[in-house]
């Protein structure tokens, strides 16, 4: 084969190393390497004479190493076979990571476990050209971004796990509320990538993580976000679960029962008079009260139970509730002493007086009956 007189590479940025096809190379070869690269010779799988940037003559004098080692003569031209390796230094920002599949986490606020998924970006830049070859390229021809990716890929997902359970777990925080910490989760994670890419001669300039996120079509996620807005509903409309559940029941009932009348009479109350009085009737009697705000109340002057106005015996005792002091208002229905002038809900009168002998009647009279005066029938 031909010997080479000159050696250079002018390829894509996006390749970290890349050795060039030919081996058969001379004292008198040319090598070029261009700013932020360097080139090594190996020969027989070692990593020999290292040349940064510049036009280099493969002297015997530049490759000291090789000549050692392969015993070139002093100041003559000869042939030899050597690999010739080129180095990219510059910082690579772009390298792109992601979770190929998502990671299971039990979250620590809500006490379920969901899928997480994770990408970003991280850059990096060859420091030890020699360490980098040995420990990595071995006998490919070239290493790019892609293979970085994914060669290194075990190692930042285990560190991302890591960080993320830590962190949710430390800060006592939600996956869903995760993506207010990505600084100083992708500052965690970069600190622990350190010691692990120098085992490479490889720095790690950052590591960024860009999202955390769930997926929208897993049914735990499905079945916490309907929960969750479901909650927000009640914070806003200003009542709980179990309130919730509580108005279910009742409304409940009372379409069986035929209205929410006859539940609380014949159902509720009966209920109450045999054991479930207390804190649960209170809680029954508050929310009743909620659902028929404007219903007017009466008291049993026994037991002192409450209900509805219409209601003839008491629920809770039995005590004859038409047997009373009061009288109901001919015009809005009120229940008042028997005693009243007037209706303290409408302004009704009861009674009447007569201008011209002084008698007190009943507001239905329409003469006086001890002198027979027409009364005014609209006091």
């Amino acid at each position: 084969m031909a010997i080479i007189d000159l050696v250079k590479y002018d390829g894509s940025p996006d390749v970290f190393v890349w050795k060039y096809p030919e081996q058969e190379l001379s004292t008198w070869t040319q090598l070029i390497v261009n700013e932020s690269q360097e080139a090594i010779l190996y020969k027989g799988g070692k990593a020999l004479d290292l040349f940064g940037a510049g036009r280099h003559v493969l002297e015997t004098a530049n490759i000291p190493l090789l000549t050692a080692l392969i015993g070139l003569p002093f100041g003559g031209k000869s042939p030899f076979t050597a690999e010739v390796w080129f180095i990219n230094k510059t910082v690579s920002m772009d390298i792109k990571w992601g979770t190929p599949s998502p990671i299971q986490l039990q979250d620590p606020k809500y006490k379920v476990f969901l899928p997480v998924r994770s990408y970003g970006q991280f850059a990096i830049r060859i420091d030890d050209s020699r360490q980098f070859l040995t420990s990595l390229v071995g006998t490919l021809p070239y290493f790019d971004k892609e293979q970085v990716t994914n060669y290194f890929k075990g190692i930042y997902l285990t560190k991302v796990k890591d960080a993320i359970s830590s962190y949710i777990l430390k800060e006592g925080i939600s996956v869903l509320e995760i993506n207010a910490s990505l600084e100083e989760i992708s500052d965690y994670i970069y600190k622990k990538m350190i010691p692990e890419m120098s085992k490479y001669g490889i720095s790690i300039v950052n590591f960024n993580i860009n999202d955390i996120s769930v997926p929208e079509d897993d049914s735990a996620v499905k079945k916490l976000k309907d929960a969750l807005a479901k909650r927000a509903e009640m914070d806003i409309l200003g009542y709980n679960y179990q309130q919730e559940r509580s108005f279910d029941t009742l409304e409940g009932a009372a379409k069986n029962e035929g209205g929410l009348g006859g539940m609380m009479g014949a159902g509720i109350g009966l209920g109450m008079g045999v054991g479930i009085g207390g804190p649960m009737g209170q809680q029954v009697s508050d929310l009743t009260s909620e659902i028929k705000p404007s219903q007017k109340m009466k008291e049993c002057p026994k037991c002192h139970e409450k209900f509805a106005q219409h209601v003839k015996y008491c629920p809770n005792c039995g005590e004859d509730m038409q047997q009373t002091d009061e009288k109901e208002c001919p015009a809005c229905h009120m229940m008042v002493p028997m005693k009243a002038k007037f209706c303290p809900e409408c302004g009704k009168a009861f009674q009447k007086i007569c201008s011209k002998c002084g008698t007190v009647v009943e507001a239905h009279v329409k003469f006086c009956p001890e002198c027979g005066e027409k009364l005014n029938n609209n006091i």
